[in-house]
């Protein structure tokens, strides 16, 4: 299967998170250290003066700092590490959902960088990029070799600074040779179509954008079709690692008129956050559906969970991935960023998902392709070394397939919500209707 980084340039995407962010230093509450703590410390400063003194090669003393605190972090949970400032400059530019960059979608093939189309508007639309065009050299360095991460570290840069790209292109007889000047790209967090008389929006990730450009679909759709002819929504959370928690409930909050959308409950029992919707329905109580898979992680599953919990939605698919804490993202100045595991969330009903996942209410399996059969396509925090164990956790852990065909009409799961909306019988034990019709974006 070939491997799509739909980054638009941006790098590598962020992992399956509810974060939160905090400035300035948490307040402490932890026991002041003990003797042996002291004891302990002690023999790592030994251990590590050792190994910069008697190690067969000289170490980089600041790599091995860095990489005890990670093993220090990794060693609580699979989603608490260290960020190092460049680490920290990414993660801070993927939440925002706009960087520097050339605006296209690429995937790696035949060794050369594939673009799969450039974004409308964007600086490597004007240069002139086409879909289908391979890129074989970035500013006169050969792509062969080289990572699709690292072809794509080479292609981002500050604004305004040019980059040359020589294109090989199906029916030109000599490559062809781009200068683009990068820009900034806006990542568009939700992607939407009308199918017929059914709205579909797909969130990919909860940037800071997400739910600016939820309002946006939701207001184009409702201009595209009458409300009289609109059977409902349909909300793509499949493939979805998560983001922010703010945008989790406000998105939330855009289907909902009122209830506790999530709470998030901490080390000290009474340090417990609640979060509540607020009166008006985005979509005008029109009926939602809801998919889910084993890639559908954290804030996705906040969402999921209130929507299914209220009543407000009905989810589809499989079981989600199980990721039900929380991390706060500590600035450390220059010198980076903690990423800290420091509570746990619970849906509107008490229950935490932690290593157990979203169960839909109608599941919906999907079928993998030829050349992806017989491959374990599985994701479940039940299934990380080190996750925190769950109250809700079972023997058969959380997760599911995570794979989303890439042409709608292939895509079971989101015809039998379409069937569903329409109020046509359907019985997800078997395919839908393969005859039906599926629009195109």
């Amino acid at each position: 299967m070939m491997r799509k980084l739909s980054l638009l340039i941006a790098g590598a995407l962020m992992g399956a998170s509810a974060m939160s962010l905090v400035y300035g230093a948490p307040g402490s509450t932890a026991n002041a250290a003990g003797s042996e703590t002291y004891k302990q410390l002690a023999i790592f400063g030994d251990i590590f003066e050792r190994v910069r003194a008697q190690y067969v090669t000289p170490p980089d003393d600041k790599s091995l700092v860095e990489n005890a605190i990670n093993g220090m972090l990794t060693s609580l949970d699979p989603h608490s590490s260290y960020m190092n400032a460049e680490q920290a400059q990414d993660m801070r530019v993927q939440t925002k959902g706009e960087f520097g960059g050339l605006g296209i979608e690429v995937t790696m093939e035949n060794d050369l960088v594939k673009v799969i189309t450039p974004i409308d508007d964007t600086p490597a639309a004007k240069a002139g990029v086409l879909a289908g065009d391979y890129i074989a050299k970035i500013d006169g360095q050969e792509v062969r070799g080289l990572t699709l991460n690292d072809a794509v570290e080479k292609m981002r840069g500050l604004v305004n600074t040019p980059i040359k790209l020589t294109i090989l292109r199906q029916g030109a007889d000599k490559p062809i040779e781009l200068t683009v000047v990068r820009d900034i790209i806006k990542v568009k967090a939700v992607k939407f179509r009308v199918e017929n008389d059914i709205g579909y929006m797909k969130i990919t990730s909860f940037t800071e954008k997400t739910y600016d450009d939820l309002e946006n679909a939701i207001d184009t759709i409702k201009k595209q079709v009458p409300n009289d002819k609109l059977k409902g929504y349909v909300l793509d959370l499949r493939l979805n690692p998560g983001g922010l928690l703010d945008q989790a409930v406000s998105v939330s909050d855009a289907f909902l008129d009122r209830g506790e959308i999530v709470s998030t409950r901490g080390r000290d029992p009474k340090d417990v956050t609640r979060f509540d919707a607020r009166p008006g329905d985005d979509i005008n109580a029109k009926p939602l559906i809801v998919l889910v898979n084993g890639g559908s992680a954290s804030a996705s599953e906040i969402v999921a969970g209130a929507l299914q919990d209220l009543r407000r939605a009905t989810v589809v698919g499989t079981q989600s991935f199980g990721k039900g804490s929380v991390q706060t993202i500590i600035p450390l100045g220059e010198n980076g960023a903690l990423r800290l595991t420091t509570a746990l969330y619970y849906t509107p009903s008490g229950k935490s998902i932690q290593g157990k996942g979203i169960t839909p209410d109608i599941k919906v399996e999907q079928p993998l392709p030829p050349e992806l059969q017989g491959r374990d396509l599985t994701r479940g925090e039940s299934d990380l070394k080190g996750h925190i164990k769950g109250a809700e956790e079972g023997e058969t852990g959380s997760g599911s397939a995570a794979y989303v065909p890439p042409d709608p009409k292939d895509d079971l799961q989101l015809i039998y919500a379409e069937q569903l909306l329409r109020g046509e019988k359907t019985d997800p034990a078997f395919p839908p209707n393969p005859n039906k019709t599926v629009l195109n974006q």
